[in-house]
């Protein structure tokens, strides 16, 4: 009885622990942190749903780069499409282009000693990003950068939901096909991916360029109006309900993970009770632990409602899209989950081009082309194993 008492006072005071390092570190972050909405912009834009399709033009770009590649990724692994990039990207360093590259402290955990001693002696200027650190240690593990970004010469831009590894080019052990939305953005769109990827590297190395002059070259405008949103943690939930509220007629969202806030779940019910037509595209199968049980509860409320939950059947579904009506398209890294509202570092497109937001529709089609409808009472139906499931998510998903 005594060793039980003493594992339950431990597991206790480490969740006390936990719970007060969460709290006092994001209170003390976001007093400091820098989210921001770029001016109204205009460039040219294309919108990749194939990795493989998105890689092939990626790497024709950085081998044309001639000055700088900057790149930003959430996950680099160490398989041989991820060792072909960063061999690609010391080659580039050797021929004397400025290559550097950020990966995130957790997501990125398979790159080696070994890789980055490799990459530094090829010229390539490496970083981790948003490594743990005291005072708030538990909170700084959890807080991740999740943007995917990429800056050519100053004057090409990548982002989107994909990252390095063979499982985004549909060679993965499972969850094959990846599907995934990607921007490339040429036009004046790229010096705002460029001061964030360069207020990332300020962040994470100490060594400030974001006023160098060779990273900013003169940029004509493009056709495509839109404007860049980066939030580190704080103010994507406003940003959400502001699209959703601005909708008359539809609402349609691609996640991989749907765990809103209670902000934008009332407001997803609202639009359904002004007659907003909502519908969430979801995957079938889940690459995460209880991320689709977390789900449920809100599901169940939805479909009542009148929302279509759709499960994507082929393959994974890894995309991060908004569409409101046939006004504005969202596409970026951030996921339509409280992590990515309230812990994550992000960056989003908002998009209100009209050409650029039909090609979107045709992708958003596709996907529910290949999706069915979920089932409300059978989600409805007794099952113990999904409910104890659903209560253990509940109590983690901030962190799912």
């Amino acid at each position: 009885m005594k060793i039980i008492t003493t594992l339950a006072s431990i597991i206790l005071l480490i969740f006390t622990w936990c719970l007060i390092d969460l709290k006092l570190g994001h209170k003390r972050y976001t007093k400091e942190a820098a989210n921001t909405n770029y001016p109204p912009r205009k460039s040219e834009m294309t919108v990749f749903t194939s990795g493989k399709i998105l890689f092939e033009d990626f790497t024709e770009e950085i081998k044309r780069a001639q000055d700088s590649i900057h790149i930003l990724f959430y996950i680099v692994k160490n398989d041989q499409f991820s060792k072909d990039f960063l061999k690609l990207l010391q080659t580039k360093a050797e021929t004397g282009v400025e290559v550097r590259l950020l990966a995130d402290w957790v997501g990125s955990k398979q790159i080696s000693r070994t890789t980055i001693r490799q990459l530094k002696r090829s010229g390539v200027h490496f970083s981790f990003s948003f490594k743990p650190k005291l005072p708030f240690l538990f909170y700084t593990i959890q807080k991740r950068n999740h943007r995917k970004i990429t800056v050519i010469d100053g004057k090409i831009g990548y982002l989107g939901g994909f990252n390095i590894g063979r499982e985004y080019i549909n060679q993965g052990d499972k969850l094959n096909p990846w599907r995934d939305y990607h921007l490339k953005m040429t036009g004046e769109g790229v010096k705002d991916l460029q001061e964030v990827f360069l207020s990332d590297w300020f962040h994470d190395t100490n060594e400030d360029l974001r006023g160098t002059p060779a990273y900013f070259p003169n940029l004509k405008a493009g056709s495509q109006a839109h404007q860049v949103v980066v939030t580190n943690g704080c103010d994507l939930e406003q940003t959400l309900i502001g699209l959703i509220r601005q909708a008359k007629e539809k609402i349609i969202i691609g996640t991989p993970y749907f765990i809103p806030s209670n902000s934008l779940f009332h407001e997803l019910r609202e639009a359904l009770s002004r007659n907003v037509s909502v519908t969430v595209i979801v995957p079938e199968n889940s690459d995460h632990a209880l991320v689709k049980e977390a789900s449920f509860p809100y599901f169940r409320v939805l479909i009542k409602e009148g929302a279509a939950i759709m499960q994507f059947q082929r393959g994974f579904y890894h995309s991060k899209v908004i569409l409101i009506d046939d006004t504005i398209c969202d596409i970026g890294t951030a996921n339509f989950d409280k992590r990515s509202c309230f812990l994550n570092g992000e960056i989003n497109c908002l998009i209100y081009d009209r050409t650029f937001i039909e090609d979107v529709e045709k992708e958003l089609a596709v996907d529910v082309a290949e999706s069915k409808l979920m089932n409300g009472d059978k989600l409805s139906s007794m099952n113990l194993v999904r409910t104890a499931k659903e209560s253990l998510a509940s109590i983690l998903s901030p962190f799912l």
